[in-house]
């Protein structure tokens, strides 16, 4: 991947245009990561989370590719810490009767483990906490990672209140330089919470972004464009989120649509062709 495939975030990190994710993978995992690498991808998303995340895996996918060459600072690494409220209570990856703190500093470690690194390019909070002082504590949990350089960069998922979010960033002594959300009709696409991801360059990045637009995706206009620059309709989609500045996931298992999704750097929209684009929204 050229420079041109990257994103470089308000804290000087390198994103690239679009991220493999992990979720469901299961045994499947290791295998899945090593192909998408392989490939091209140099961003990889993943969570401390058993329930549906195998991070160990995702660590054993990426130890098989840098026996291969790909050295640690070509990737960007990104995995979350998810509160006891998203957890199986029967696969806690810390100890649910620390302290908030800790169980931060102690998911970071393991994922630390997991993935055969000694740094994280971005350390997610899964999805909000119950009320702000909880929010607070573990953030600034977080934010003391980053201090001592475990993590490039801090972000938040599952955040779709614009209050809570501008609350957050408020208060932060380490601002959010992520937001990573679903992108579905139901949200409004989020398009007041973009607004101020542009204002104060945060990166938004988008899931569920093909399962949840299947109408956008069967749109006349848009098998229009797919036919014009002979892309799928998948590829003009993910084209015209890159230059809207919405860098999304994909947890393709297929090899030629992990092929495609790499391509979607290798073609430009039109602005006329953004704007018609964005009205389906």
């Amino acid at each position: 991947m050229n420079p041109n495939d990257f994103f470089t975030s308000a804290y000087g990190v390198r994103i690239p245009w679009i991220i493999y994710g992990t979720a469901w993978k299961k045994d499947s995992t290791a295998a899945l990561v090593e192909q998408s690498i392989s490939l091209g991808f140099r961003g990889i998303d993943t969570a401390c989370q058993p329930k549906h995340y195998n991070e160990a895996g995702v660590g054993d996918g990426v130890a098989a590719c840098k026996e291969r060459g790909i050295v640690r600072s070509e990737l960007y690494l990104q995995s979350k810490f998810t509160p006891l409220s998203g957890q199986d209570p029967e696969r806690v990856p810390y100890d649910a009767k620390a302290s908030l703190g800790e169980q931060v500093a102690q998911s970071f470690q393991t994922s630390l483990k997991n993935l055969k690194t000694t740094y994280l390019d971005c350390l997610i909070l899964h999805s909000p906490l119950a009320n702000q002082q909880q929010m607070e504590e573990v953030w600034q949990a977080m934010e003391q990672i980053f201090d001592n350089g475990g993590v490039k960069q801090l972000g938040i998922s599952n955040c779709y209140d614009l209050q809570q979010f501008k609350l957050l960033y408020r208060n932060a002594k380490v601002k959010p330089a992520v937001i990573q959300n679903r992108f579905y009709a139901e949200a409004q696409y989020d398009i007041t919470i973009r607004d101020f991801c542009q204002q104060q360059r945060i990166t938004y990045q988008s899931f569920w972004t093909l399962t949840a637009n299947p109408k956008v995706l069967a749109h006349a206009m848009l098998k229009t464009l797919a036919a014009k620059y002979q892309r799928s309709t998948a590829q003009v989609f993910f084209r015209y989120l890159n230059q809207i500045n919405i860098i999304p996931l994909t947890g393709t298992t297929s090899e030629t649509h992990m092929r495609e999704d790499l391509a979607i750097i290798d073609f430009e929209l039109t602005a006329d062709e953004c704007d018609a684009v964005g009205k389906l929204l």
